[in-house]
C-alpha cells in the first residue's frame, strides 16, 4: 500500500509540472455501499470535479471514476474515494477493517453528506476507528489551504437547516485519514450547473474544494 501511494505522489508530482502522460496515470473512486442509501448519488459530480483537477492542477486522473465495495481488496488502488448518499449505510465487519487498512496505510476517504447521511456515517465510521472521533477542522488546516485558499473553511453550497457549513476529519496519527463535509452539498455543487441551476461562483467554490481534497490525498499520506 505504501509502495502505492509513493507512486501515486510521484505520478502526481510529474504530471503537475507537465503535460508528461497521456494515458491516466490512475483513479479514483466511489464507495459503494450496502445498507440500501443511495451511493449513486450525483451522477456528474466525480466526472466534473475529475476535468476540473485536471486542468487546474494538471493531474492525469482518468476521466470516469470507479465503482468500489468497502470490503473489496480493489480499494487499495484508489488514493481517493468518494462516499455521498442520503440514507443508510451499513460496513459489515470485514469491510470496516478492510476501510480502517486502507486509511491507516495512507488512503483518503471524502464522505458528503448529501443530507440524511450523518447518523449513519457517524455510526458506521466508528466501527472503523472505534478509538476516534470526527473533530471539526479549523480553518487553518491544510486542507483549507491547498491551491485554493479558503479561509473561512467549507463554502456553503446548499441551504437545509440554516446551519453553517462544518468540515469534520478522523486524524489517525497527526493525518487526515477522512474528510467529512456536512451542510454544505459539496457533490451536489460538482454536479453539471443545470441540475441544480447553482450560480457559477458556487460551482466554481466546490469544485475548488474538492480540488484541494484530491490535492491533499495525493500530497499527504
Amino acid at each position: 500500500m505504501q509502495k502505492r501511494l509513493l507512486l501515486w505522489c510521484l505520478l502526481f508530482l510529474l504530471a503537475s509540472g507537465s503535460l508528461w502522460a497521456q494515458r491516466p496515470s490512475f483513479r479514483i473512486a466511489r464507495l459503494k455501499y450496502g445498507g440500501g442509501g443511495d451511493w449513486y448519488a450525483n451522477k456528474t459530480s466525480l466526472p466534473n470535479l475529475i476535468s476540473f483537477c485536471n486542468r487546474e492542477l494538471k493531474t492525469n486522473i482518468a476521466p470516469r471514476e470507479e465503482e468500489v465495495e468497502p470490503g473489496s481488496p480493489e480499494l487499495m488502488d484508489y488514493p481517493f474515494v468518494h462516499m455521498t448518499g442520503h440514507g443508510n449505510v451499513i460496513f459489515t465487519e470485514a469491510e470496516a477493517q478492510n476501510l480502517r487498512k486502507y486509511l491507516m496505510g495512507g488512503g483518503f476517504l471524502h464522505i458528503d453528506d448529501n443530507y440524511g447521511l450523518d447518523k449513519f456515517a457517524r455510526r458506521e465510521m466508528k466501527k472503523v476507528f472505534p478509538e476516534l472521533d470526527f473533530i471539526e477542522l479549523p480553518f487553518n488546516h491544510p486542507v483549507y489551504h491547498q491551491k485554493f485558499d479558503f479561509p473561512r473553511g467549507l463554502p456553503k453550497i446548499h441551504e437545509h437547516d440554516n446551519k453553517p457549513p462544518q468540515g469534520f476529519g478522523i486524524i489517525y496519527q497527526g493525518r487526515l485519514v477522512c474528510y467529512y463535509s456536512y451542510e454544505c452539498d459539496l457533490g451536489n455543487g460538482w454536479e453539471d450547473q443545470s441540475v441544480h441551476n447553482d450560480p457559477v461562483e458556487k460551482h466554481q467554490a466546490a469544485l475548488r474544494m474538492g480540488a484541494n481534497l484530491i490535492s491533499y490525498a495525493l500530497t499527504n499520506f
